[in-house]
């Protein structure tokens, strides 16, 4: 059962008991990522996230990792486009230690100057590595066809001028502008007790000022045709990512485009992997994602296709994604996918740690928790005719976008006239 508390100053506290288990999750989420930034800062999230591992005002760098891995928990950050976290796993016994010190990097670090010099340095070489990694850099340039000139349409690492024009004083402003109790929630789950959980908050964040929530400038999607961006690269291979606008975070049919994910490219079931790869041999990697903000998304095919059937390959996509509009999923497929989707989020919430990142995503991102009931019950109102119509919306040409990186000799204008699936 979920408990959920907000403290005065707007700082959401939210937790689920598993007395059964061994360990506690414990996460700090900040409602602050790449979308919140400017372009001249972009990647300042991503970079003070690093940097708070590096000491507060009570740990050090050193004393940080000791405290929570000499008692065998583990301890991580990420960075995302909407979201940062803090999170720690961690025997039951030692989590009010962990939130100790999670908090203290969160709320007071100490940002020495040595240690930005040395971080800046290795996030510049990162986004080198990322360049030189077509498997990687192949969103990067279809983010870029997404939402060009927009922020979501910019990696959330930055670039080399951005990063390289970032300071201390830039570090500090930024963090007390999105780092207070509104932009804030602590999430925890695994064998805990919430009224403790919420009076270790309380003695912690309590004192914080509110200052205003954070936000963001809302995407422009005036696409009106298919759009291809080539990359041309000696490779063994040829990386591509397919990408249409999709759904935002809490569109009425996100189960639908779940299940329709699952059918075309969740797992070796799916009818991209059985036609691409196991019918043809096109491609030894193909899948597909769906990622979801709060007022647009993404639905992707990506695939790492032999170098001569690049053309092929993209046919066959295209006709598989076409059949998806044009006819119901079969009554057995369907079922295996809601069995699937199901299936895989349970297995998922036995886990401390990714039941931890469930609550806490939701209740940052919607202030909402769903409980597993309430998906199911959702899950099983999805029809097959709404797969249809969620296929229908979002598989169309002026929302279609391509970006292949390779040793390419095809004409761009004969592979844009294979973009079609009207």
């Amino acid at each position: 059962m979920y408990k959920k508390t907000i403290l005065d100053n707007g700082l959401r506290i939210v937790s689920n008991n598993m007395p059964q288990r061994q360990s506690v999750a414990v996460g700090i989420w900040i409602n602050v990522g790449g979308r919140y930034e400017d372009f001249a800062q972009k990647g300042i999230s991503h970079f003070l996230e690093h940097l708070l591992f590096k000491g507060s005002k009570k740990y050090s760098c050193r004393k940080i990792k000791e405290s929570i891995e000499g008692v065998g928990g583990a301890l991580n950050g990420f960075t995302s486009e909407e979201l940062t976290c803090y999170l720690v796993k961690i025997p039951n016994t030692y989590w009010e230690m962990a939130l100790e010190v999670l908090s203290d990097m969160v709320l007071n670090p100490a940002l020495p100057q040595v240690e930005i010099e040395k971080e800046k340095g290795v996030i510049l070489e990162e986004i080198k590595m990322y360049k030189d990694q077509p498997q990687s850099y192949v969103y990067e340039l279809l983010d870029e066809l997404l939402w060009p000139n927009q922020l979501l349409g910019t990696p959330i690492i930055g670039s080399v001028e951005s990063v390289s024009s970032i300071n201390r004083q830039k570090l500090e402003s930024f963090k007390d502008e999105f780092y207070n109790p509104l932009n804030i929630t602590v999430s925890a789950s695994g064998n805990l007790s919430h009224e403790k959980l919420v009076k270790a908050a309380k003695k912690i964040f309590s004192s914080k000022k509110q200052k205003e929530k954070s936000n963001f400038l809302k995407v422009v999607e005036e696409q009106k045709k298919p759009q291809l961006k080539l990359f041309s690269k000696d490779t063994e291979q040829t990386h591509m990512a397919l990408g249409f606008h999709a759904l935002p975070r809490q569109h009425q049919l996100k189960h639908a485009l779940g299940l329709l994910h699952i059918i075309l490219g969740a797992n070796m079931s799916s009818r991209l992997f059985n036609e691409i790869r196991e019918k043809r041999g096109l491609a030894y990697e193909i899948g597909t994602y769906v990622k979801r903000y709060f007022d647009t998304g993404v639905f992707v095919v990506h695939a790492g296709i032999d170098n001569s059937k690049v053309s092929a390959a993209v046919d066959l996509i295209l006709k598989e994604l076409k059949k998806a509009k044009d006819t119901l999923v079969t009554e057995g497929e369907f079922k295996r996918a809601k069995d699937f989707y199901l299936g895989q989020l349970m297995l998922a919430l036995e886990d401390t740690l990714d039941h931890m990142l469930w609550i806490g995503e939701s209740t940052s991102t919607t202030d909402k928790t769903y409980s597993i009931n309430e998906v199911i019950k959702e899950v099983n109102a999805v029809t097959r005719a709404d797969l249809r119509k969620v296929a229908g919306d979002i598989f169309q040409e002026k929302k279609l976008n391509l970006a292949l990186i390779g040793p390419l000799k095809k004409d761009e204008d004969v592979l844009l006239q294979q973009l079609r699936v009207d």
